[in-house]
């Protein structure tokens, strides 16, 4: 099926009789005939169900439905876009490991790797997106287990030479993982460009409302993890924890990654989505492409108008002619570049300040991408914890303001920006 049809259809298929929507199954538990029958899934001979901790079928059916949309072999929905995150790369690396990312990436995942994992012994080298390639192959160590970036960085708004990248990690035995919440499977899959692993924070645009949290891994299956075994050897030696079981033996190519990370790490680390958090996510899903292309097109005249104005100091969208990504805009999003825009309003951080307090239909909130316009100030709020230098790398200026342009009329949001930039 095509895209579209795949956004209503796919992960679930009732039969006669049954509910036509995904049914939200409430339940932490599930009841055997046999301590046999469940010892099978302990076992991880038999598939099926037995605590929500792990799995649940709601939560399966719409991870099938992300799987399908991205192209991919397996997918698992989490908590929290910050879980699929630290999931993602935790499942292949560990204390003494080290991953090369991109420094144009989320303040919460620069905290995560920089400091919190950098704690546990994971260490991150950063480098800038636009590097050159052999900058890049240099920033790799016989560790190196991953490569991370995001198709459109928050709130920078780079865009990711995703070929570039995926070269350089397959290159020297590792797989690209590449963080798709901002371009949503609707305007890039990262998968046709080489790319092995997807996270998503389901919060933003697949969700769209605002209204669950949530996060997604999906797994493109193209990894050969056993031609690299010696890197990898939670996925090609036996677990003792499932009784020697060796995942790429057991589930092969495109399933031993994403059920080593159900069955051993959210075991471990319960980042565990609610059924009905990932019910509203399915729903989300099925006017998934319809809500991209609004989305993509309110943007688009928002910074049209902003590059306009007088008081507006810089914009920055991939979308626009000239912007420094326009080119890799048209070449990975051909079908828009989403509905964030960045831009800088003359007289700095203080008249940054003040145009967010003039707005009134946009909102000042910490979230991003959903069916209402929201603003924010990164370097007050979710890149605070950066240092000057950090905040330079990562794309982040003091006056740096990201508006999340909504579903509205976009006339009654230029309105709205006026109206505000007239008070600075």
């Amino acid at each position: 099926m095509r895209f579209d049809t795949d956004c209503l259809h796919a992960g679930y298929r009732p039969g006669n009789g049954e509910p036509r929507n995904i049914p939200i199954v409430q339940s932490t538990t599930f009841r055997y005939e046999t301590s046999e029958d469940m010892g099978k899934l302990f076992d991880l001979e038999a598939s099926g169900y037995f605590y929500t901790r792990l799995q649940n079928p709601t939560s399966d059916a719409v991870a099938a439905r992300l799987c399908a949309l991205e192209g991919g072999s397996a997918a698992m929905l989490l908590s929290s876009g910050q879980a699929a995150t630290f999931f993602a790369v935790f499942n292949i690396a560990s204390a003494g490991d080290h991953v090369v990312c991109s420094s144009a990436v989320y303040g919460g995942t620069y905290n995560l790797f920089a400091v919190t994992m950098k704690r546990m012994g994971i260490d991150f080298t950063f480098v800038d997106p636009d590097c050159a390639v052999d900058e890049l192959d240099a920033a790799f160590r016989p560790n190196t287990k991953a490569v991370f970036g995001e198709t459109i960085a928050n709130p920078a708004l780079t865009v990711l030479d995703i070929e570039k990248f995926a070269k350089a990690a397959h290159a020297h035995g590792v797989p690209l993982i590449v963080d798709n919440t901002f371009a949503t499977p609707a305007l890039c899959r990262p998968f046709q460009w080489g790319a092995d692993i997807v996270t998503h924070s389901t919060s933003k645009y697949l969700d769209g409302h605002a209204a669950a949290l949530g996060g997604a891994i999906v797994d493109s299956g193209n990894f050969d993890w056993d031609a690299h075994g010696d890197k990898f050897p939670g996925l090609t030696t036996p677990d003792d924890s499932y009784h020697g079981v060796t995942y790429t033996k057991k589930f092969g190519q495109g399933g031993a990654y994403i059920t080593k990370a159900v069955v051993q790490l959210m075991r471990d680390f319960g980042s565990t989505p609610a059924p009905m958090n990932a019910w509203l996510l399915g729903m989300g899903m099925e006017t998934l492409p319809l809500r991209m292309e609004r989305h993509c097109s309110n943007a688009l005249r928002v910074a049209q108008y902003l590059q306009g104005h007088g008081k507006v100091a810089w914009v920055r969208y991939a979308g626009l002619p000239g912007d420094r990504y326009f080119d890799l805009g048209r070449k990975y999003l051909p079908k828009g570049c989403c509905g964030v825009v960045s831009f800088g309003v003359e007289g700095g951080r203080a008249a940054a300040e003040r145009f967010m307090a003039g707005l009134e239909l946009a909102s000042i909130a910490t979230h991003v991408a959903d069916a209402k316009t929201c603003v924010l100030h990164p370097a007050s709020a979710t890149h605070r914890q950066m240092n000057d230098a950090e905040l330079a790398a990562a794309g982040v200026s003091p006056d740096l303001v990201r508006l999340s342009v909504g579903l509205e009329d976009p006339d009654d949001l230029i309105a709205d920006l006026g109206h505000a930039l007239e008070r600075v």
